[in-house]
């Protein structure tokens, strides 16, 4: 066994990626990000400390919520790159323990909050002993795998809100807090279980707070219908969920020629009012993440990944897709972090662009977008009144992650077969298995409402609260409102468990169940919350709608 991996959905017969990730991450990489995470718990372990005696370190949150984010599946594949962040938090460490009275805690320190490399040979050589299988006992190993990786998609949320300049201490103090607690030996099942639920608590915070810092610079998402079709110009493909980094691009693309498209879990940006004065902000290009290598291929012209999902490159387009921010690919250009408050310098991809043809055409026709919860919380009356004279019958969270496996055609499949009093309200990428069948719409409500992307997952828990304020139900279970949730990577894990800290129980999830859930850990989320596989569609329907 060379790696040990189990944190996304796809991993290799739901047990474990042991040789190469289904992802595509090599050995290495995989060991290398398990030596990074093995290092960022034993800086908590000394942070946590440092807050209780008063000492807080910005710069030191942000080290370690970029470093998680990193790690999240289809981020980085770049071994340098997580050397280098490896010897950050040697560095962070050290600089960490010297400020603070570690007199008693000394005798308590774990392993990875004192051991020191003398060599780079020695971090390679240390990454291929440290990893999940370090715990022994499967259930805590269970919990503690399922905090850090409801951890990773916290930090990728709050990643995000610090690029708009929007922060909550309350949220990287928990962070360390809890990366301390997965090394704490005297916790027990329970214990672990609360961190489980305050880590929900706190996915729901971080997406509130990234929704504040996206609708604050850019307005609040619209009902917009979204080109499909290509125009006649070179072109730059934007994928990833930066909106920061598409609206610099927009700004020095302005006027020089190129049109700008979205891809992926971009799609979202073009319901945000801001983007919509730019007349070169072309449509939406392609579709879900783990179609790329045939779409950038057709692109033509060079595609900018600004976050996670990368999928490795075919060699024919490799040297026309750029990465920022924590994104890695070896032997990929990287556009350089912003410095001094200055914007990021895409003049090396928009020169690329210049001397490129115009993208080839996937598809024609538009595709409808906008419905975060200021949209959809605008006609609320319309909704309550559809509701109540029974045309709406239920409605049906189908939010989460797509991915390229079959039994992925399970949500298509559901959609095409819910009843036409029903109507679903999606976020993520998920939604692209059905987010351009032509389901009609309910007295001028549309039977599709996508609210943006994964985070935006918060606006479907703003409309249930407000929905459930509107019919003055105390339980928010009461609702006509069913869940039946796709998840891939370590952001729809946060989604899941903020879904849980707000009670909501019975929600279907799929295609398959996380590979890190031990039978008791599962046992406990069943008998708490009802949790449930999905398994056939009319079955699960049957069960939904009853």
């Amino acid at each position: 066994m060379s790696m040990f991996c189990y944190q996304c959905e796809e991993t290799a017969n739901n047990e474990a990626c042991t040789i190469q990730g289904v992802c595509g991450k090599d050995e290495q990489v995989a060991n290398l990000q398990d030596l990074l995470v093995y290092l960022l718990k034993g800086i908590s372990f000394y942070s946590t400390q440092a807050r209780k005696q008063g000492i807080a370190q910005k710069e030191l949150d942000e080290f370690v919520t970029k470093s998680m984010f990193a790690t999240v599946t289809n981020v980085n594949f770049n071994a340098e790159d997580f050397v280098k962040r490896i010897q950050e938090a040697l560095e962070w460490r050290e600089k960490i323990k010297k400020e603070i009275n570690t007199e008693d805690i000394e005798n308590e320190a774990p392993e990875m909050a004192v051991w020191t490399p003398e060599t780079e040979a020695e971090i390679y050589e240390k990454s291929e002993n440290v990893g999940v299988l370090d715990t022994e006992n499967e259930d805590i190993r269970s919990l503690r795998e399922l905090i850090t990786y409801g951890l990773k998609g916290l930090a990728a949320y709050t990643d995000h809100a610090y690029i708009l300049e929007k922060e909550n201490e309350d949220i990287t103090s928990f962070m360390q807090e809890a990366l301390a607690a997965t090394v704490d030996e005297s916790l027990d099942a329970d214990d672990l279980v609360d961190y489980v639920l305050r880590c929900g608590e706190m996915g729901v915070k971080g997406m509130a707070l990234l929704d504040e810092a996206n609708t604050s610079a850019y307005g609040n998402p619209e009902p917009t219908e979204v080109d499909l079709g290509v125009k006649n110009n070179p072109g730059i493909l934007v994928s990833g969920h930066d909106l920061r980094d598409l609206e610099e691009l927009l700004e020095q693309t302005a006027g020089t020629g190129i049109d700008v498209y979205t891809h992926g879990e971009m799609l979202p940006a073009q319901s945000y009012p801001a983007f919509k004065k730019y007349d070169h902000f072309a449509g939406n290009y392609g579709n879900s993440w783990w179609k790329q290598k045939e779409e950038f291929e057709k692109f033509k012209g060079p595609i900018l990944m600004t976050t996670n999902c990368l999928v490795p490159p075919k060699s024919s387009y490799k040297d026309r897709v750029y990465t920022t921010g924590v994104v890695g690919f070896e032997g990929m250009d990287h556009i350089s972090d912003r410095e001094n408050g200055n914007p990021k310098d895409f003049s090396p991809i928009i020169e690329h662009a210049k001397k490129c043809e115009a993208p080839e055409e996937l598809e024609q026709g538009t595709l409808m977008g906008g419905f975060a919860h200021e949209a959809v919380l605008n006609v609320a009356d319309k909704v309550i009144e559809a509701i109540k004279e029974g045309k709406i019958r239920e409605f049906f969270v189908m939010a989460g992650c797509d991915g390229r496996f079959k039994d992925r055609e399970y949500y298509t499949e559901f959609a095409e077969k819910l009843p036409e009093d029903t109507v679903i309200l999606t976020a993520g990428c998920a939604k692209y298995r059905y987010n351009k069948l032509n389901l009609g719409d309910i007295d001028g409500i549309p039977r599709i409402l996508d609210a943006g992307q994964c985070n935006d997952s918060y606006s479907l828990v703003v409309i249930a609260q407000q929905l459930a304020e509107a019919f003055d139900l105390d339980d928010i279970n009461d609702l006509p409102i069913s869940y039946n949730i796709a998840w891939y990577e370590q952001k729809a894990v946060l989604v899941l468990l903020a879904l849980l800290s707000l009670g909501i129980k019975d929600i279907k999830l799929g295609p398959s169940l996380p590979a890190f859930l031990s039978d008791n850990v599962l046992n406990v989320l069943v008998d708490k919350f009802n949790i449930q596989p999905n398994t056939e569609v009319e079955k699960d329907m049957e069960e939904m709608l009853a």
